[in-house]
């Protein structure tokens, strides 16, 4: 068993070795993206819920 759990973490650090981790200027990039993107959804599904509740309020409390 404890033969498996070396073995395990053996090849865990091997493939650690493998990863192409990204540049500063990468993490910055795709970080920015991330933040853009989320506040664009967050701007849109605000747009979509302010349509949605006026056609909602103009069609029942008419």
């Amino acid at each position: 068993m404890f033969t498996a759990i070396k073995d395990y973490f053996v090849g865990a650090f091997h493939e650690m070795k493998k990863v192409t981790w990204p540049t500063k200027s990468q993490t910055i990039n795709y970080s920015l993206v991330v933040i853009g993107l989320s506040i664009g959804m967050a701007l849109f599904l605000g747009l979509l819920d302010y349509v949605f509740e006026s056609a909602v309020t103009a069609l029942f409390l008419k």
